[in-house]
């Protein structure tokens, strides 16, 4: 996969790697050969005149999900996304029985038993078991951020974390509740850092003394000033 360092253009269909984005360029009209039917709307094109009927749908309100409003082509899809908000995961890993909600999840999946992992980065070295993992990972390098929050300048690398934004800093939903004091917050890491101050407990300990803290900012304020250490890892 060395080759691949001169290569830096992924052709996010077929996930081979070209040389300049030209010749990428060039690739992706083998993707389109015989694509005929283009979309008024957003210019994708298909094969045939059912396919673009069938996106059309897309566009429009027919299988429009209730819970978040986006719209989907057709009905399987539909279902598919309604899981997201369901939490619905009907298909089990016969190994270590975790659940996921589409057969193509399970399938990545399965890679981890295998230990296949057949999608390497060409700039680290990491490799992932799907390539839509190595595309994401990809942005780490490029610095891309295609989501980009509609209430504010803010940018993200990942759809999770844009909705992650949305509901801590610009939503006023808070769906979580202290057992305690019946304090309410937007997500259960905060509720969990909260709970610490009626259980009294303190997770993070200093690795150079018996120090231990509520919450990893003051682990780090303690590292800084106790020992000289400036960290920059992330909890959990």
């Amino acid at each position: 996969m060395k080759h691949k360092k001169t290569r830096p253009y992924l052709c996010t269909v077929c996930d081979k790697w070209f040389k300049t984005s030209d010749i990428l360029n060039g690739h992706k009209l083998l993707h389109n050969a015989g694509k005929m039917y283009t979309c008024t709307q957003c210019e994708k094109r298909f094969a045939t005149q059912r396919y673009l009927k069938q996106h059309m749908n897309v566009h429009s309100d027919k299988y429009k999900c209730t819970e978040c409003r986006k719209c989907f082509s057709d009905s399987r899809q539909l279902t598919v996304h309604r899981r997201s908000h369901s939490g619905e995961k009907p298909f089990e890993c016969t190994v270590c029985s975790k659940r996921f909600s589409t057969p193509g999840s399970l399938a990545a999946h399965s890679r981890i038993h295998s230990g296949e992992k057949p999608f390497k980065c060409h700039e680290c070295d990491k490799a992932f078991s799907e390539s839509g993992s190595l595309k994401i990972h990809m942005r780490v390098h490029t610095g891309d951020k295609p989501y980009k929050c509609s209430q504010c300048d803010r940018s993200f690398s990942r759809s999770s974390h844009l909705q992650r934004h949305k509901r801590h800093v610009h939503s006023n939903i808070r769906p979580h509740d202290c057992r305690y004091c019946g304090k309410r917050f937007k997500s259960s890491q905060v509720l969990k850092r909260h709970a610490y101050t009626h259980t009294g407990a303190k997770p993070y300990s200093c690795r150079h003394c018996s120090d231990c803290f509520t919450c990893y900012s003051q682990l780090k304020i303690h590292l800084l000033k106790s020992h000289n250490e400036v960290t920059h890892m992330s909890h959990m």
